[in-house]
C-alpha cells in the first residue's frame, strides 16, 4: 500500500510513551488499512441517511 493515512511518528511516539514499546514500521501499513476501512463504513452511513457529508456519528 502506497496511501500512508496515519502519522508515523505520532503513532510510534505514543505507543512508546504510553507503553514503553517500540513499533514495526509494517504496523504503519495494517493501521493504514484499519482506517480506510473505518472511512468506507463512515461513508456508507452517511450515503444511507441521503448525506454528502460524513459525519462523527457515521463511525459509530
Amino acid at each position: 500500500m502506497s496511501d500512508n493515512f496515519v502519522v508515523a511518528s505520532k503513532v510510534k511516539n505514543f505507543i512508546k510513551d504510553k507503553y514503553g514499546m517500540n513499533t514495526s514500521a509494517a504496523v504503519m501499513s495494517e493501521l493504514s488499512k484499519v482506517v480506510m476501512r473505518e472511512c468506507e463504513k463512515a461513508s456508507e452511513n452517511a450515503k444511507r441517511n441521503n448525506r454528502k457529508t460524513v459525519m462523527d456519528r457515521d463511525f459509530i
